[in-house]
């Protein structure tokens, strides 16, 4: 039995005015920003981001209390990042950090990828 497709992402918190400029940035390295709220891999994507949120604040014991508030987004990587199956190089995973880490006043995240179910609007966009 073959394991569903799975998406490499990144959680991020973002400050909510700084979202947009961090999407633009992003978006140059062909690395693009979801908001959990609003990605088709929840029925409940509010709720869903609520609780990611609390849960990354809250593991921080204090050191992320100024982002209690701020929007939870998945960072995923395109297609020039990728090569069929094969796994991503480090220059994809070091693009995303140095890129976070330019906007490092306004996000909080922890080093290393998570995995969703595949967001289809990826694949819209690449095609497109």
């Amino acid at each position: 039995m073959r394991r569903p497709g799975h998406e490499n992402v990144a959680t991020v918190l973002v400050e909510p005015v700084a979202l947009r400029e961090l999407e633009l940035d992003l978006m140059a390295l062909d690395l693009w920003v979801w908001p959990v709220a609003t990605a088709q891999v929840h029925e409940d994507g509010p709720r869903a981001a609520f609780q990611l949120r609390r849960r990354l604040v809250e593991a921080r014991r204090g050191a992320w209390d100024c982002a209690a508030q701020w929007v939870p987004v998945w960072v995923a990587f395109g297609a020039s990042w990728r090569t069929g199956d094969e796994p991503l190089p480090w220059a994809a995973h070091q693009a995303l950090y140095d890129a976070l880490d330019a906007h490092a006043a306004h996000v909080r995240y922890r080093r290393g990828l998570g995995g969703v179910r595949r967001l289809e609007v990826t694949r819209e966009r690449e095609a497109g």
